[in-house]
């Protein structure tokens, strides 16, 4: 059965019943850290090396301060990424990735492999469906 140029096999629909449904769900437990709106960027920003706090503010100039102490946060929780805080005057802090926060570039990838080859597809759905509202 085709969607679009995606082809979706019979067995496909029963091997993901049930995801996302169950708040107890392993895949909807990652999805609510990785598919919000900043964790995403954030983890990006910290791909190559690790950060400050006002680097990674500066990478990401629409956050909020406060939406970026509290995506620090979550992510540190997930075990996603560390927080070490210097001994100076005033204290710095620097955000790095765990080994665990370094494995989500994978799937990363392939949703960002997606999207690429998508987009155009979705574009096109956009304007399909704008016409007809």
């Amino acid at each position: 059965m085709g969607h679009g140029n995606i082809e979706v096999t019979p067995a496909e629909p029963e091997r993901r019943k049930g995801w996302v449904v169950d708040p107890q769900c392993p895949v909807r437990d990652a999805l609510d850290r990785i598919g919000d709106k900043w964790s995403t960027l954030v983890l990006v920003t910290l791909a190559d090396k690790p950060r400050r706090f006002s680097e990674v503010r500066r990478a990401i100039p629409d956050i909020s301060k406060r939406m970026l102490t509290q995506t620090f946060r979550d992510l540190e929780r997930d075990g996603l990424i560390a927080r070490t805080v210097f001994p100076t005057k005033p204290p710095s802090v620097e955000y790095r990735l765990t080994p665990l926060g370094e494995t989500i570039f994978e799937p990363l990838r392939a949703l960002a492999d997606w999207a690429n080859r998508s987009h155009e597809a979705i574009k096109n759905a956009r304007v399909a469906f704008d016409a007809t509202c």
